[in-house]
């Protein structure tokens, strides 16, 4: 999840920047002042109680603000984040939103400010005015406007600075430009927070078709390293002939080969909530080498997860794999699907126990309907996600 701050003197083009947002990072637009319409519209128990304000000449209250905005964040699970606009607009506003984010185990990723000489946001506004017919589109009430943006934001935007995730904004660039600006901060902040997890679990578990299934419902790109590898033998390339022979022998594939083809998926995927491992680490090395990975890109294991199913039920399934368009070169005997278990036990065991040491490895029951583990897999994948905001 992220959550944007966008703040700007009138004429700072940040209309046109929170379409983009919204879009782009399928981020829920919070501004008080249409929340506060839409519950007056609808007549809701906050909305007369703003009623009541508003009928008295009085600005509506802080008490009543943050309900709405509580409101509307728990009705809107699906967004990716929030885009908070002209909100905190007061220093007391500002601990609210602090307040509000934690009870919702969130937090404000960064205030953008988009940052605009005076004289620069009366000339454009002057120049709206010459075609949008406001009457408050002239040069007295425009610096008037400016002052008490100033006066009424300043307090916000150090609160902000203090804090280590206020980030400015060259208002006077290109609109292309700012926007790009924008993105790379947000991309940044995304980087920082994005949900990877570790699908564990012996050949047979189902971890495949689970760990598609997962991605596909929480947004996340899945990287098996087998998939990659089919793609290289049915291109037919001399990396696909040398890999079916060390399937064949029921042998691991070298992380010279599976390396680049991971960092290349990882390069490639721009915009996404995470990634969802499978088949990789297999080895201790691996492990080493996916930690590097994702440091190299800002982020960490956010969760492991042990698919487990006995070694009854794994062969049984493997023989039936066996029979159908998914079997693999060491499913075709006994002996080798065997083997294939044993090669996982030795060498993909002692990378489970590691992560045990650093992290809390959730345990599974993969002997059930595809619907039950999967409902299991997504309670796991949900507490991940609590834990990441």
């Amino acid at each position: 999840m992220i959550n944007i701050a966008l703040f700007g003197p009138p004429g700072a083009g940040k209309g046109t920047q929170s379409a983009f947002l919204i879009e782009k990072y399928n981020l829920f637009y919070i501004s008080t002042g249409d929340l506060l319409r839409k519950e007056l519209a609808e007549e809701s128990k906050l909305g007369l109680e703003a009623k009541s304000f508003i009928s008295a000449g009085k600005l509506v209250s802080d008490e009543i603000i943050v309900q709405i905005l509580e409101k509307t964040i728990k009705e809107n699970p699906q967004a990716s984040g929030f885009l908070f606009d002209g909100f905190p607009r007061t220093y007391i506003q500002a601990y609210i939103l602090e307040g509000l984010m934690i009870k919702l185990n969130t937090s404000l990723n960064c205030l953008i400010s988009i940052e605009l000489p005076e004289d620069e946001s009366v000339v454009r506004l002057l120049n709206r005015g010459l075609t949008s017919g406001r009457l408050d589109d002239n040069e007295k009430v425009i610096r008037n406007r400016l002052k008490e943006y100033e006066e009424k934001t300043l307090p916000v935007l150090n609160f902000y600075k203090e804090k280590g995730n206020y980030v400015a904004i060259n208002g006077l660039r290109k609109v292309e430009e700012v926007t790009a600006q924008i993105e790379e901060i947000i991309n940044k902040e995304m980087s920082k927070k994005l949900m990877n997890v570790v699908i564990f679990g012996y050949p047979g578990c189902g971890r495949g078709s689970q760990g598609m299934a997962l991605a596909k419902k929480y947004g996340l790109e899945y990287v098996a390293t087998g998939q990659m590898l089919e793609e290289e033998i049915k291109e037919g390339t001399e990396m696909g002939k040398r890999i079916t022979q060390l399937y064949e022998n029921g042998e691991l594939v070298p992380d010279e080969i599976v390396v680049p083809l991971i960092e290349k998926k990882i390069e490639n995927s721009k915009n996404i909530r995470g990634f969802i491992f499978k088949g990789f680490p297999r080895t201790l090395v691996q492990s080493y080498i996916l930690d590097g990975i994702l440091k190299k890109h800002n982020s960490t294991i956010s969760k492991i997860i042990d698919i487990q199913v006995s070694t009854l039920e794994l062969v049984t399934r493997l023989g039936i794999r066996s029979k159908t368009d998914h079997c693999m070169p060491y499913d075709t005997s006994i002996e080798k699907i065997v083997n294939r278990l044993k090669e996982h036990e030795d060498k993909s065991i002692p990378v489970l126990d590691k992560y045990k040491e650093i992290h809390d490895v959730a345990i599974v029951n993969g002997e059930a309907p595809f619907e039950v583990v999967f409902e299991r897999l997504s309670v796991e994948i949900e507490k991940g996600l609590k834990n990441l905001r």
